[in-house]
């Protein structure tokens, strides 16, 4: 024979939730760091890009300043590839308490082609 609480099960989904909410939280947490972080590649590939074709027209100069304008703190570096110009760019970013690197690289042919 069982013997049951007078008071049944009353209670255990509250128990329940507040054992997985710090769970469901961290989760949540990592998802939105995740988004932010696939956001700043974007922008960091669209720089890379934008810095390329500056610096293939003539203007090397202005590259390093787009990519420091549409993610602050990233580095640049511009290399000759042949015909093409390349522009790399890489930042740190922070997913929960991580840190993840970030890099792009995109050329442009020489001339402004």
């Amino acid at each position: 024979m069982t013997t049951r609480h007078p008071l049944g099960d009353r209670g255990s989904a509250s128990a329940e939730f507040a054992v997985a909410l710090p769970a469901l939280i961290l989760v949540i947490l990592l998802g939105v760091g995740a988004l932010l972080a696939s956001s700043t590649h974007v922008r960091l590939q669209d720089a890379a890009a934008d810095a390329a074709r500056l610096a293939a027209r003539g203007e090397p100069d202005r590259a390093a300043s787009v990519i420091e304008h549409a993610v602050a703190g990233a580095t640049s570096s511009l290399s000759d590839e042949g015909d093409l110009i390349c522009v790399s760019a890489a930042i740190e970013v922070g997913v929960g308490s991580a840190r993840v690197p970030l890099s792009a690289t995109s050329c442009a042919l020489a001339g402004g082609l």
